[in-house]
């Protein structure tokens, strides 16, 4: 069974930081490309960074580059995201994403909340 489990989310003040983890079982983690995504209520899904197979590169959102950083461990299937300098627009409900082999798999997300 296919599983996406992201963690890390939680209520954080403007400028500050959190690491967001999503943890895969059920499919060959290190074949897939992973995503992260972020949706606010009311507007589209908005992607937000990649990191190929194998860590070679990684690609970021206008909106979150500079910020934020994409990085997996194949040992542990895990993607992580780790967003620094936070701000109130980044509150939103944070999303992982497996693009590979069998297709597209989705996590259920965690919430960010960036308020003081």
């Amino acid at each position: 069974q296919v599983q996406l489990v992201e963690s890390g989310g939680g209520l954080v003040q403007p400028g500050g930081s959190l690491r967001l983890s999503c943890a895969a079982s059920g499919f060959t983690f290190r074949a897939y490309v992973m995503n992260w995504y972020r949706q606010t209520p009311g507007r589209e899904r908005e992607w937000l960074a990649v990191i190929s197979v194998g860590s070679y590169s990684t690609n970021y959102a206008d909106s979150v580059k500079d910020r934020f950083t994409i990085s997996r461990d194949d040992a542990t299937n895990t993607v992580y995201l780790q967003m620094n300098s936070l701000k109130s627009e980044d509150t939103a409900v944070y999303y992982c994403k497996a693009h590979g082999p069998r297709g597209d798999f989705w996590g259920q997300g965690t919430a960010v909340t960036v308020s003081s």
